[in-house]
């Protein structure tokens, strides 16, 4: 999982020219934070928990405003602006 986080870090420097520190990116990016949430109600949905998936997954809506159905399937280096 730690190795998807530093990919999912290393996009958002790689496309967002806006970001300037670590500490920024990783406290301040909704759209960050709901790849990190769709990330863990992912595994919940793969693993066939599907509740805490869909908890999870609602849970990082209530908390971002971006949607992401936990059974969709997003690689590395997926980014969100503006989420």
């Amino acid at each position: 999982m730690f190795p998807r986080v530093k990919s999912d870090i290393k996009a958002v420097f790689d496309r967002d020219p806006a970001a300037r520190s670590l500490l920024e990116v990783i406290f301040c990016y909704p759209g960050l934070h709901a790849i990190w949430f769709h990330r863990l109600s992912h595994w919940f949905w793969k693993n066939e928990f599907w509740f805490f998936g869909r908890l999870t997954s609602h849970l990082g809506r209530f908390l971002t405003g971006v949607e992401i159905h936990p059974g969709a399937t997003i690689g590395r280096g997926f980014f969100i602006d503006h989420g």
